[in-house]
């Protein structure tokens, strides 16, 4: 038989079933529960809000952020948002230098690739062949699209 890990005896057991809002009300009362460290900075305290039900917590909020669950939860469904956002980045700049001048071509457009073909950036310059009106579009469909998941969220609750 294994023997339980340092981590998994100081986790907290709750008596009922392990939603947020349940080990929430367990562990905000200090005074009959003992300092649990965090798993990822095993030198600090593990943050109340972070008590290991979610996936991958292992008590890294080394600002403290996260006071409650539902700042937990924001943030989290943040850094969700952040992530998907940067993935779509990172695959959309290579496949818009590969694609830029065909699908320029389908549409009768000019090319928006720089001479050496790649993609027009901070980095790469020719960032003043894209229209203002562009970014402002972008802009406006981002903010659309948080606004909606906003009241979507409010409708829930």
């Amino acid at each position: 038989e294994k023997k339980p890990s340092r981590e998994q005896e100081q986790a907290p057991r709750p008596s009922v079933m392990a939603t947020p809002s349940v080990v929430m009300a367990a562990a905000t009362d200090e005074k009959s529960s003992p300092k649990i460290m965090s798993m990822s900075m095993p030198f600090m305290e593990r943050p109340i809000a972070l008590d290991g039900t979610l996936a991958g917590d292992v008590g890294f909020d080394p600002i403290g952020f996260a006071k409650t669950n539902k700042d937990l939860l924001n943030y989290r469904e943040a850094e969700i948002k952040h992530a998907r956002l940067a993935m779509l980045a990172a695959a959309g700049w290579p496949l818009s230098e590969l694609w830029d001048k065909k699908l320029a071509a389908a549409f009768s457009l000019p090319s928006m690739l720089g001479d050496d073909d790649r993609a027009p950036s901070p980095l790469n310059g020719g960032l003043d062949k894209i229209s203002i009106k562009y970014w402002i579009a972008c802009l406006l469909l981002a903010s659309a699209v948080d606004i909606f998941g906003i009241f979507q969220k409010s409708n829930d609750n």
